[in-house]
């Protein structure tokens, strides 16, 4: 089983997008028995939260289907729980280095090392532009996904 865990800084915007847009994925494709998928966050601050209403009106705009879920924070276990623990940005990896302490597998990375556009994913709780956002995760979920079926055995 291959297990992904996305975060971004609260968990109620990008990392449930990522979450529910990669497991669409992984079910178009009949792979869901195979993976392990979840999300977090690196803050406090939003922690037992729903997704914003933003990022659920934009997945439902594309047909993604989501659930209620409540934010939880990234911890030192995640490390060795995980095969992926992918960020969205630099601001992203700084915090989830700093809780994990050590990244010896080279498990972290930000989304978007797995297109040919690597950068940050703008968080759009600052931003507003929810459909920006969405792209660029949709993008690097489905990178990820292939990167995955080349790179892994599933």
């Amino acid at each position: 089983m291959v297990s992904v865990l996305f975060v971004c800084l609260g968990n109620i915007c990008r990392s449930p997008m990522a979450e529910f847009i990669f497991k669409d994925l992984v079910k178009k494709e009949k792979l869901q028995v195979k993976f392990k998928i979840e999300s977090v966050a690196t803050s406090y601050e939003e922690i037992g939260n729903d997704m914003h209403q933003e990022a659920k009106r934009k997945l439902q705009e594309n047909g993604i289907p989501y659930e209620k879920r409540k934010a939880r924070r990234l911890t030192k276990e995640d490390y060795n729980k995980f095969d992926y623990i992918i960020g969205m940005d630099s601001s992203n990896i700084r915090n989830i280095l700093r809780i994990i302490e050590k990244n010896e597998k080279n498990k972290v990375c930000k989304l978007l090392d797995f297109t040919k556009n690597t950068r940050d994913i703008e968080d759009p709780w600052y931003t507003g532009n929810f459909t920006k956002a969405f792209n660029d995760i949709y993008d690097g979920c489905n990178a990820l996904l292939e990167y995955i079926k080349v790179n892994n055995v599933i």
